[in-house]
């Protein structure tokens, strides 16, 4: 039995009975006391797993104070090539998401993605050090003017941004009514509907240098 087998047996060891011994444990996965013992470690640290030692019963049980509803459920363990590779684009995208408008909600995700990662066969480093996700290069837009067009987009009012053309060397200005963001390739795009030219079009939010809320004006739904 191996480690991953293990620990969906510790689980419906520990649900199907009100406590569990260590030598019950011991036969049941036929290892050693201290394989045990790192097994249960491994699960109450990277898997959040609410196992508690109860003095009273003698065993290992479920914290119900911790996990009253009994919603506690393992992580996915089995991974395939593929499902490797989408948690390793996950976890990159994440650390490379435009900080500021989502940047408080970022951190939790990348550690349950890399939890996820952990509770593999192998570690996530090795993992990462094996394989690795190449991306293009990307361009970093500025903070307040991306939390600016976000904020925008989610309240649905129109936006009058100054915008640099790269491939001219101009700027100009317009008032657009944002549709939505896009990551591609590395980089953020704002789809908008652009009142000057009556038509839609797609900006580079790292060539927007101002981004003005018009408080007073609603965005134009297209499509």
């Amino acid at each position: 039995m191996d480690r991953t087998e293990r620990f969906y047996t510790i689980d419906r060891l520990l649900r199907a009975r009100r406590r569990v011994s260590l030598r019950q444990l011991m036969e049941e996965l036929e290892v050693s006391r201290a394989t045990v013992r790192r097994d249960l470690e491994y699960m109450r640290d990277r898997m959040a797993a609410p196992i508690v030692w109860d003095r009273t019963q003698r065993g290992y049980r479920y914290d119900v104070d911790e996990d009253p509803d009994g919603r506690y459920a393992l992580p996915g363990l089995w991974f395939n090539a593929s499902e490797v590779y989408a948690l390793l684009t996950m976890d990159h995208l994440l650390s490379r998401l435009q900080p500021g408008l989502l940047e408080p909600h970022i951190e939790p995700l990348r550690t349950r993605v890399r939890r996820l990662l952990d509770s593999g066969d192998h570690p996530g480093q090795e993992v990462e050090r094996r394989i690795r996700v190449l991306h293009m290069a990307s361009r970093q837009a500025d903070t307040r003017i991306f939390a600016s067009i976000a904020h925008g987009l989610l309240r649905r009012r129109r936006l009058r941004i100054r915008h640099l053309n790269r491939r001219e060397g101009r700027h100009t200005e317009r008032v657009v009514s944002p549709q939505r963001l896009a990551h591609y390739r590395d980089n953020w795009y704002l789809d908008s509907w652009c009142h000057m030219r009556n038509a839609l079009r797609s900006f580079a939010v790292d060539a927007i240098e101002r981004a003005d809320l018009l408080e007073d004006e609603s965005a134009v739904e297209v499509g």
